[in-house]
């Protein structure tokens, strides 16, 4: 039973990451355009290399295959996206300031979802089914 609830926890989580990966490979000048206007260089090449690390992620993380290493790169990505394009600080308008907030809590609160995720999968992986690999870290 409790390979049934973290695999349905996997899925959940992942499906946000799965919907921004679609939407950065398939939308990728719209995408890029955002942001350019959020202050990130190389746009385009970082909108189409976020799109594939959000893919590569959310699969590894959904089938379980080296889950671990699919966690930390969107915790990276989660952390990265926080800081580079929801600078709240930088915000003068009140209501675009608790919008770009909002969006920063969001990205740092999955971040630190997958973080937990990393370290479970790294930790207790080779004792979960439903996984294709165990762990590529081992952390005991």
């Amino acid at each position: 039973m409790m390979d049934v609830l973290v695999l349905i926890g996997r899925l959940l989580f992942v499906g946000l990451f799965a919907a921004s990966a679609v939407a950065h490979l398939t939308k990728t000048q719209q995408m890029a355009g955002y942001a350019a206007s959020r202050g990130v260089p190389l746009a385009v090449p970082a909108t189409i290399v976020s799109g594939l690390v959000l893919l590569l992620g959310a699969v590894s993380v959904a089938v379980g295959l080296w889950a671990d290493i699919g966690a930390l790169a969107l915790a990276a990505f989660s952390f990265s996206v926080a800081l580079l394009m929801h600078g709240f600080w930088k915000e003068s308008d009140p209501q675009a300031k608790q919008m770009e907030q909002t969006q920063f809590l969001k990205d740092t609160a999955l971040g630190g979802a997958a973080l937990v995720m990393f370290a479970f999968f790294a930790y207790a992986c080779h004792d979960l089914g439903l996984m294709v690999t165990g762990p590529a870290l081992s952390i005991s």
